[in-house]
């Protein structure tokens, strides 16, 4: 089917669409962004706006990309970049549904959820396969990881690393095991992983290091395990840490 813009939508001149768009009534998609392929844009929702940042350049040129496949539901709102030159970067096969946000220079990947009025601040980083609940709020310049489910309601102040579930106030609560099963990780990813976990979550120290020391020794080689405990090295927030943990006064900093 060849693109579609229904009666009242809005697409400004210098917006660029991909072939079998639609784009529904009352959307408006502005002059800053880029749509792949069959993306569908419901009613009422808003692409490219201007970031909510007190102190941006309206004459900055930036812009939103949003990739081939994604659905966004009514009153979505996705905010372009402040950064000139820069883009605010949604991936292929995502599904964001009524009244989510994703603010300026959010980079979310590919088969991302978010379900209803889920938002994520500005600089927020997204790994594939990941799911938010209702809800679910994510502080500015976080990293979420990838195949990570976030529980409604949820509150994301620190890094959440990949294949785990977070909840509450950035509490880890265990690993994203259905998830992970839907995506057929092996048996072999599935035991390193609960290992690596145990290790880095329980035992005394500074996480980064302990993180790093586990990986250097040589005992996981699965690519999952070993993306589990590199997701450590990264970032420049504190960690979401396990509710035993936190119990233990484990040093998740």
């Amino acid at each position: 089917m060849p693109t579609v813009i229904h009666p009242t939508a809005i697409v400004e001149k210098g917006a660029q669409l991909g072939a079998d768009c639609e784009i529904m009534a009352g959307a408006i998609v502005t002059r800053h962004c880029v749509l792949g392929d069959r993306v569908v844009v419901h009613p009422y929702v808003v692409l490219g706006g201007d970031p909510q940042y007190l102190k941006f350049d309206r004459a900055i040129a930036s812009g939103v990309r949003i990739g081939a496949g994604t659905v966004l539901r009514e009153h979505v709102t996705i905010n372009r970049s402040i950064q000139p030159g820069g883009f605010t970067t949604i991936g292929d096969g995502c599904f964001f549904m009524a009244a989510s946000h994703a603010a300026h220079d959010c980079a979310v990947g590919n088969q991302v959820v978010l379900a209803n009025g889920a938002l994520l601040a500005g600089h927020v980083s997204v790994g594939d396969h990941t799911f938010f609940g209702g809800g679910a709020a994510v502080h500015q310049f976080t990293r979420i990881g990838e195949s990570v489910m976030v529980a409604g309601h949820a509150s994301i102040t620190r890094d959440v690393p990949h294949f785990t579930m977070v909840a509450e106030r950035d509490d880890v609560i265990g690993f994203n095991l259905v998830g992970l099963k839907r995506r057929g990780f092996s048996r072999a990813a599935m035991v390193e992983l609960k290992s690596a976990y145990h290790d880095v979550y329980f035992t005394p120290g500074n996480i980064r290091t302990v993180a790093a020391a586990v990986l250097a020794t040589g005992r996981f080689t699965t690519p999952e395990a070993r993306r589990f405990l590199e997701f450590f090295a990264g970032g420049k927030r504190s960690f979401a840490r396990a509710r035993r943990a936190a119990a233990e006064e484990h040093d998740a900093s």
